[in-house]
């Protein structure tokens, strides 16, 4: 309950904030942004005092009177004119949001649940298909914040700072601090998140088509169901084998037609496969979302105020999703200039805006990036790349290049082609120059050691491709009025461009696996409650680990699956666990030099070294043991 009493008092806290600087907005637009900004200060108060005083309560409590002196300072310095009243156009627009919100919604509070470390009746705990990889380490980051000392640092590498943007995560250790279980603290932000997603997509798509309600709704369909033409590939032949490949789709591991890379099928569906477990992505969309809306309002009404809570807002989304802040820092330069080239009269007025607006992002986001940029530089992850992962490890292409973006984008790609040669006559240049440098630079430069990574550029490219396609398809329709079939043409469209998506979420839906057994929940257990916050375990590299996902416990060296995409040198620590384990009297350096409070023992252990059970019971004591797991403490 205090944990759903904080996160409304920051809600409602955040509405009052744009209600007094954007009174001009439409109630609806002044809700959803309102909302995305309370989401953002909870994870950037708590935070900054966390510096003072730990991520503990007290940091909570403090960023609490930082939220209301905040909101009476932004009430003093307030849009004196009165708030815009709601309109019947206001009216049909939340009607259609929340036909496509509302189920959308539903169907992300289902999958977040049973994605997200769900209970079984056995003890064990279970999660999705798409969950199965990236969980345990947000289940890692949010647990070990709990009363950390920040900075904060990398709990899967003893030693290590932590440079992965952690604000998402955070939200679900302020909700464990204030009495959330676990799961349930990953479940309700997670939701939220994807519902603030959804209806700024909307929002956003509605900036850009007007009152257009049904093309607003298709553009949010196209994005939200996208999987490209990957069940072509399914339904092929499907007779010949008794559907046996379309059945695989809903029973196989990772055979969902938007993601299948031996088919070269890379363009993942959003929902199931980024939204759902890649939580940095899912609260970087969330409150990106908001500030390219910013960002096209401010420059289209001219506004110094909208330009500065653009900035500011721009400002603090490094350490939420450092791709969404790249993305936007692109797709600003590129439409800055359209609209310098659509309206010449204008120019000096832009370049005064963009110059108030890159100071202040500079001087906020700056002293972010740094840590995680040099990494970047320094660990070899930059480097140029031609076509993305169609020209894996630049060894040639795979497909041909359009074809490669005509089977994973799908129909719309065509539509968005059209489009962008149509752009300045339908008014959207800006937007498709703003798309371009998003594009550009998704295709040319690879910022991370896997290259798969720059699909959280490309998919903000995307966001603008389906609303241009679907602005272009409802250009189409309109053209083929009195055309007899034209509404059967129409769902044939929507019908291959979302069908692969769909099929891709039924999948997730159905699937569920065992991620900690019993013994393993019983380990996290009782480590969390009989260990210091702080202590630190010799654990092998397996990367379902209670140790540090259940307990929030520091390990010597997290699996590689985690580690090695981040850019980090584990090789001597992964050496030093190896050694200490097969021959633990002749290498009783590991523990002193990192500082080894306890050692975990378990299957996965036993499986991955030559563990001598028998010298570890002989030199240390025995303090937890069950019918999998045994603890030895150090000290």
């Amino acid at each position: 309950m205090a944990a759903a009493l904080y996160t409304l008092f920051y809600l409602i806290s955040g509405v009052q904030i744009v209600r007094t600087q954007l009174p001009g907005k439409s109630p609806i637009v002044r809700l959803w942004l309102g909302m995305a900004l309370g989401v953002l200060l909870e994870m950037q108060l708590p935070a900054l005092f966390a510096y003072g005083f730990r991520f503990s309560v007290t940091a909570h409590m403090a960023a609490l009177a930082a939220l209301v002196l905040l909101v009476i300072v932004c009430y003093l310095l307030r849009d004196r004119r009165p708030p815009a009243k709601p309109s019947e156009q206001d009216g049909r627009q939340l009607a259609v949001i929340a036909a496509v919100c509302v189920p959308l919604t539903a169907l992300s509070a289902y999958l977040q649940y049973t994605h997200m470390i769900m209970p079984a009746a056995d003890g064990s705990y279970w999660c999705g298909q798409s969950t199965y990889g990236d969980l345990c380490m947000h289940l890692a980051f949010a647990t070990s914040m709990r009363d950390m000392a920040f900075p904060p640092s990398y709990s899967l590498l003893a030693g290590t700072p932590l440079a992965y943007p952690y604000l998402t995560d955070s939200l679900s250790t302020t909700m464990m601090l204030l009495g959330m279980s676990t799961n349930m603290a990953m479940v309700v932000p997670g939701t939220l998140l994807m519902a603030l997603t959804y209806m700024g997509y909307m929002l956003l798509a509605q900036q850009i088509l007007g009152g257009r309600h049904k093309a607003v709704a298709v553009a949010a369909l196209l994005f939200f169901f996208n999987g490209g033409l990957g069940f072509l590939y399914d339904f092929d032949m499907a007779w010949k084998d008794g559907f046996e490949r379309v059945r695989e789709i809903f029973t196989g591991y990772y055979k969902t037609p938007a993601n299948q890379p031996d088919l070269n099928l890379r363009f993942s569906n959003v929902i199931v496969d980024l939204m759902i477990p890649q939580r940095a992505l899912l609260g970087g969309w969330a409150m990106g979302i908001p500030a390219l809306y910013l960002l096209i309002s401010s420059t289209r009404a001219r506004s110094a105020r909208q330009t500065v809570l653009l900035a500011l807002w721009a400002g603090m989304l490094p350490l939420v999703h450092t791709h969404t802040f790249l993305a936007l820092g692109l797709f600003s330069g590129g439409y800055l200039i359209g609209r310098m080239i659509v309206h010449p009269e204008e120019r000096m007025g832009i370049l005064a805006r963009a110059g108030m607006y890159l100071g202040i992002v500079l001087v906020l986001a700056l002293p972010q990036v740094l840590g995680s940029a040099r990494q970047t530089v320094e660990g070899g992850s930059l480097r140029f790349q031609f076509n993305w992962v169609n020209n894996s490890g630049g060894r040639g292409l795979i497909d041909g290049y359009f074809w490669f973006w005509i089977k994973n984008a799908g129909l719309p790609f065509i539509l968005m082609l059209c489009a962008c040669l149509g752009a300045r006559r339908r008014g959207y240049l800006d937007i498709v120059l703003g798309m371009a440098a998003v594009y550009l630079v998704a295709e040319t430069v690879l910022f991370q050691p896997n290259e798969y990574d720059n699909n959280k550029l490309f998919y903000i490219w995307y966001m603008f491709a389906a609303i241009l396609a679907a602005d272009y398809g409802s250009m189409l329709m309109q053209r083929l009025a009195g055309l007899p079939g034209r509404a059967l043409l129409c769902a044939l469209f929507l019908w291959a461009s979302m069908f692969s998506g769909a099929l891709s979420i039924g999948r997730e839906a159905v699937s569920g696996y065992q991620l900690f057994s019993r013994a393993a929940v019983e380990a996290g257990t009782w480590i969390d409650g009989n260990t210091d916050r702080d202590a630190v375990f010799l654990t092998g590299q397996q990367h379902i680990n209670p140790v540090c996902s259940l307990a929030g416990r520091q390990i010597i060296c997290g699996s590689d699956l985690y580690v090695f995409f981040h850019g980090l040198d584990y090789r001597q620590q992964a050496e030093d666990c190896q050694r200490f384990y097969e021959n633990p009297e002749n290498n009783a350096d590991v523990l002193e030099t990192y500082d080894v409070d306890y050692i975990y023992v378990s299957d996965y252990e036993r499986a991955d070294f030559d563990v001598d059970i028998e010298a570890l019971d002989a030199a240390f004591e025995l303090v937890f043991e069950n019918s999998d797991v045994r603890i030895y403490a150090v000290k």
